[in-house]
């Protein structure tokens, strides 16, 4: 390959698409999906890709049904404790991140979610961000709120707003590379809608549980040979 992306943000969708194929529950699809983000924590180890952004729960999922619901909390709640003896942390010296409204999602995965970070704040050999509870909207619009209130509290002038102290406000500032969106939509679905001014969309029929090293590799190579203008 001419080039690997440093960033790659994935929509995992078709998980209860998935489920529907195997005459199971919609939202059991959720633990095939769960298994895919295994093998691509190894296959971007592979590939020395050092970012990796998830969006694993947006906003608007939160209007599923309560059974759904609360069977997807207790399944985030059960991986994290596990993710936290995951021998891969240490060895692929892996930095964990949260980014989203998590005030929103109950105390005891809040809880867990932090101490993933603690125990993962000065690891530097790949960054792996869940989005979760998440909006690309509603980041912009906390952003602005934390623009607003350091200007109202004296601490920016409204001079100093430019697209790089904006960005420094938002949850985070890393810009992928690469997005690739499974389950066959081609919609960006209010993700990273200010960091993916410039990334490289990949769109994928195959569900998320479906996805193969075969198709992931295509993608990479295809990113490869394509010309980043970047509006020039």
């Amino acid at each position: 390959m001419n080039s690997v992306p440093k960033h790659i943000g994935i929509i995992m969708d078709g998980n209860r698409r998935f489920s529907k194929k195997l005459m199971m529950k919609p939202w059991k699809g959720h633990e095939w999906g769960v298994k895919k983000v295994e093998d691509v924590l190894k296959w971007c180890h592979e590939y020395k890709i050092e970012e990796l952004t998830l969006y694993t729960l947006s906003l608007e999922n939160f209007n599923r049904p309560k059974e759904e619901f609360d069977y997807l909390m207790n399944l985030f709640l059960k991986e994290y404790k596990r993710l936290r003896t995951d021998k891969r942390l240490s060895e692929y010296d892996i930095r964990i991140n949260f980014i989203g409204r998590l005030y929103m999602l109950p105390n005891d995965l809040q809880i867990v979610m932090q101490e993933l970070m603690d125990q993962t704040k000065n690891n530097k050999g790949h960054i792996i961000n869940f989005a979760i509870a998440y909006g690309g909207r509603q980041e912009v619009v906390d952003a602005v709120k934390k623009v607003a209130k350091a200007i109202k509290e004296g601490h920016m002038d409204i001079d100093e707003i430019n697209e790089d102290t904006f960005s420094k406000n938002l949850y985070f500032n890393d810009e992928p590379d690469l997005i690739i969106r499974t389950g066959g939509d081609r919609r960006t679905s209010n993700f990273l809608v200010w960091q993916s001014n410039y990334s490289e969309w990949f769109f994928v029929e195959k569900c998320w549980p479906e996805l193969s090293k075969e198709d992931f590799v295509t993608i990479l190579d295809e990113f490869s040979n394509r010309h980043r203008r970047y509006g020039r």
